[in-house]
């Protein structure tokens, strides 16, 4: 844990970097470009320090968080590369990841509501996002669908929901007041009406 956490830290505050150069700089130039790379190979770090620290801590809440969230950036870019929409087994495991990873944290949230455990919201909100965006990207692959502006919007909509999920991690770490799920669920609440906008924008 002493040498995973470091590393773990640096790669989200790298990656909310990379996010916000990737939002504000023009799609399809060199910046937008490495940005956009740096962020996802960051996200992999988070991911690959976030499961063995779940395991050691025996934390489930965690381990279906890291697979939520770096199914997104893993999402995003393969729809930003993916020009032809067709899916690769690789696509099909991670689509079946993302679900199962939103089924486990309704179960879990029924667990903790049992328990009055207030994260249960959390776990209920996330999990919504998890099957909605998985059945989606499934959806886009099943039909043939995922090229042009839906492509794009697919990419959009992926790592705009893992920038989400790199928000939402650093503002629960030390929250001003309470209560705490209110700062799981505020980034979420926040950019996702960004999210649509932008979307309907790129497929108008």
């Amino acid at each position: 844990m002493h040498i995973l956490l470091p590393i773990h830290i640096l790669a989200g505050i790298i990656a909310l970097l990379c996010a916000a150069l990737a939002v504000t700089s023009k799609k399809g130039k060199k910046l937008h470009v490495v940005s956009g790379r740096t962020y996802f190979w960051a996200m992999m770090a988070i991911f690959l320090t976030a499961i063995p620290m779940s395991i050691i801590s025996s934390n489930t809440f965690l381990f279906l968080i890291a697979i939520f969230s770096f199914y997104l950036a893993f999402a995003g870019i393969r729809f930003a590369r993916n020009r032809t929409g067709v899916a690769t087994m690789l696509d099909w495991v991670a689509i079946s990841l993302m679900i199962l990873s939103g089924l486990g944290m309704w179960t879990l949230a029924a667990i903790y509501f049992l328990n009055d455990n207030a994260v249960n919201i959390v776990l209920l909100v996330f999990g919504f996002f998890a099957v909605s965006l998985g059945c989606a990207d499934f959806r886009s692959y099943k039909n043939n669908s995922a090229t042009g502006k839906e492509r794009i919007s697919r990419h959009l909509t992926n790592m705009m929901g893992g920038t989400i999920a790199v928000v939402t991690a650093v503002s629960v770490v030390n929250p001003p007041f309470g209560p705490e799920w209110m700062w799981w669920v505020l980034p979420t609440a926040l950019i996702t009406p960004v999210i649509f906008w932008w979307s309907r924008k790129t497929l108008s």
